[in-house]
């Protein structure tokens, strides 16, 4: 397979600048019948015994804007992840970027390079006040919007979802972007379950595919958590007959990276770098809720996986149908074929 197989002409136009409102007032494509609906009808599209699995992870204010302590150079961090003791970082400009050198964000942090950068990334250290350097950050940095976003965003939890715990990620998983209390309601009341696992999102999970050839793609690995209550429940509803639906792509990979080959779900905390193309057996999931990507990403690369060439269809009919792209824009549905 070719990288290039999976680009698509992708207009500035249909690139969402600002989220809809409410949340459950964007559209929603149902591949299986290519109907138009918005994300309010989605408890009706799923019956009783179906399970909703969402990333519930939490974007960090990981955009940092600093000063280096020697010169007072400007520079930007955005922080990935953490590293051991450490920290996974992009910053800019890199070319001036040593080991040793300090950059200050505020009073209350600051960091030193650990490692020098290569292709911009680098390992930090971060100091604060107190041992709680999450609330350093916290107060200091930015949630980073994508780079296609230049709309400013008044209220930051826009990018966040209602049911987001944990901080710890660099980018939302943004098909859960789209519910809203009502939403959750009424899946409860339809007697359609919900439960989560925690992928921390990293930028790589966004990136384009620089190979050509598809298998030559190497992913990074992003940390993982399926707790054993989640395991049960899905491996309940399968038992049952229910279809377990997957709310975002990192909620299939995170699935997908803990079933055996039996179809069973397990407890899984640890990283994972699967990367699911055509021609992959879904193992854990029956249906996935997700938006419309960047070309040429991984994330497009999945869905073909799911669609098979049918992607291209659904992608050509919701640009001419107006469909909102990318993490502000609009969603779709799709179920999994069984052979």
């Amino acid at each position: 397979m070719k990288t290039s197989d999976f680009f698509y002409a992708l207009p500035d136009e249909a690139i969402a600048q600002t989220p809809v409102e409410p949340r459950h007032a964007a559209r929603l494509l149902d591949t299986t019948t290519m109907t138009d609906r918005t994300f309010a009808d989605l408890p009706a599209m799923l019956e009783a015994g179906d399970l909703v699995v969402v990333n519930n992870t939490r974007v960090r204010a990981a955009r940092l804007r600093g000063v280096k302590t020697e010169t007072g150079g400007s520079v930007e961090v955005l922080l990935l992840s953490r590293r051991g003791d450490g920290w996974e970082a992009l910053v800019r400009p890199a070319r001036r970027i040593r080991v040793g050198t300090s950059i200050i964000f505020s009073q209350d942090l600051a960091a030193i390079v650990t490692d020098p950068p290569v292709e911009g990334r680098c390992l930090l250290e971060l100091r604060g006040p107190s041992d709680d350097v999450e609330s350093a950050i916290a107060a200091t940095g930015e949630v980073p919007l994508p780079p296609y976003i230049h709309a400013s965003l008044p209220d930051p939890d826009r990018y966040q979802t209602v049911y987001a715990g944990e901080v710890g990620s660099a980018a939302a998983p943004t098909a859960g972007l789209h519910f809203s209390d009502s939403v959750l309601e009424e899946l409860a009341r339809r007697g359609i379950g919900l439960v989560s696992v925690d992928l921390k999102v990293g930028l790589d999970t966004f990136r384009p595919i620089a190979v050509e050839n598809l298998i030559d793609h190497q992913m990074h690995s992003e940390a993982v958590t399926v707790s054993a209550a989640t395991a049960a429940k899905i491996n309940e509803a399968h038992r049952r007959g229910g279809k377990v639906i997957a709310v975002g792509t990192t909620v299939v990979r995170s699935l997908e990276s803990a079933v055996d080959e039996t179809g069973l779900v397990h407890a899984f905390d640890g990283p994972t770098n699967l990367f699911i193309n055509p021609g992959y057996s879904f193992r854990a999931i029956d249906g996935l809720i997700t938006n419309f990507h960047v070309p040429g990403s991984t994330l497009v690369v999945l869905i073909a996986a799911i669609l098979g060439s049918g992607w291209r269809r659904v992608y050509e009919q919701a640009l001419l149908r107006g469909y909102r792209f990318l993490s502000f824009g609009d969603a779709m549905y799709a179920e999994v074929e069984r052979s």
